[in-house]
């Protein structure tokens, strides 16, 4: 009988509102602090989930490392970075057999309204104008900055696309296509077009004062989303239980996968119960093979009044009305990043398993008396604009 198998996240890296570098991350859910700042839009201050000043140095100081990284979009600086981060907490060497799947809902959304706009001036482009705007242009920087040995990868499923990427390293490794593989999101949105497209849906806060423009599951029943940008990538392994048991005793395990669509009831892909969120979640349930419960969901909930009731309304359908899970959020800290939010997601799970303090969630009041929990088991959700959902559980072994 062959010894049981798992899939392991051996390291992470990430750089987002929140921070650069594990102690800064760490450092900022501990506080609980919205990393929210203004900016002024068409004229219109609007909160945005941004870098903070010291991740643009380290960015703007990898930018010049080649001449190359000069040309790239944020985006996939981003990423690189957060590869960088992941390899090295990993133990990976340089030049490994790692493949890489590094998605985004928007790809190259800065260097696209740059190009755009001096096409529009002046009739013409510069020659690496498409090079550096396709979608594959961040997971093929990220494989070349490692010098990687492996296949190349780029998808893009709107807000769903990190947990995808997730479930195509768990799909490759299972398979043993893989020995070692980078997954992740990354995303770059904070531009003027992009942030115009979200207020014209009519989902962007109207509410720039601090400390909570992001307000997900808010009692005022009012659209709150907020645009973020960040990236986070993961390095997976399979790894036997007996090497397993040899490891430190905080392993995250990626124990499932889950993926579901429906029809398209909206211009958001929602319906009203949340059909495709029920799918995945059962989805993934069911393919977990462990019959333990779940602590603790974290949701999408970007902050949208029919996106959160339908997330709410599907978790009531799978998990009952009355026993629900512990549920929280991290949107009403850095906002949505699109392609990027579920990797930020994954990440703060990683956080509460390792750390086990989830933090107060302001904004669901039927979450009191439930704080004091053992956490050895994430639910973490995403979904994203096509009718499409996503579910991946994490658990501690």
């Amino acid at each position: 009988m062959s010894e049981k198998e798992y899939i392991l996240i051996k390291g992470h890296g990430s750089v987002s509102p929140l921070g650069y570098t594990p102690a800064t991350v760490a450092a900022a859910y501990q506080s609980g602090l919205p990393a929210f700042q203004n900016r002024e839009f068409q004229g219109v201050i609007t909160p945005v989930g941004a870098l903070p000043e010291a991740a643009e140095i380290l960015l703007a100081q990898l930018a010049r490392e080649k001449k190359a990284y000069q040309s790239l979009d944020k985006s996939v600086l981003m990423a690189v970075y957060a590869a960088r981060l992941a390899v090295a907490a990993a133990g990976w060497e340089t030049e490994a057999e790692v493949a890489v799947n590094i998605g985004s809902s928007r790809g190259a959304t800065g260097l696209y309204e740059q190009y755009l706009e001096e096409y529009l001036k002046e009739g013409q482009v510069s020659a690496q104008t498409s090079p550096v705007t396709t979608l594959g242009n961040i997971s093929s920087w990220v494989a070349n900055d490692l010098q990687t040995n492996g296949p190349v990868i780029s998808h893009s499923v709107t807000c769903s696309t990190t947990l995808q990427a997730i479930a195509n390293g768990f799909a490759w490794l299972k398979s043993g296509m893989a020995t070692r593989f980078l997954a992740g999101g990354a995303e770059a949105p904070l531009t003027p077009f992009t942030i115009a497209q979200m207020k014209a849906i009519g989902i962007y806060s109207l509410n720039s004062r601090p400390p909570f423009p992001c307000r997900p599951l808010n009692a005022e029943k009012e659209n709150t989303f907020v645009l973020g940008e960040g990236a986070a990538v993961f390095a997976l392994e399979k790894i036997t239980a007996s090497a397993l048991n040899k490891k430190n005793p905080t392993n995250i395990i990626l124990e499932s996968v889950g993926f579901a669509t429906e029809a398209i009831p909206s211009k958001t892909g929602i319906s009203k119960e949340g059909l495709h969120f029920q799918k995945a979640i059962r989805s993934a349930l069911q393919s977990a093979e462990n019959p333990a419960p779940i602590d603790l969901v974290i949701l999408h909930a970007p902050g949208t009044v029919a996106g959160d009731a339908a997330e709410i309304r599907a978790l009531q359908a799978v998990f009952g009305r009355e026993s629900l899970p512990v549920l929280t959020s991290n949107k009403w800290l850095v906002g949505h990043s699109l392609g990027a939010s579920a990797g930020l997601s994954l990440e703060y799970a990683v956080h509460l398993l390792q750390h086990q303090v989830p933090l107060p969630f302001p904004y669901a009041c039927f979450l009191e008396n439930k704080s004091e929990i053992n956490i050895t088991r994430i639910l973490i959700l995403a979904a994203g604009f096509g009718g499409n959902a996503a579910a991946v559980i994490l658990s501690a072994k």
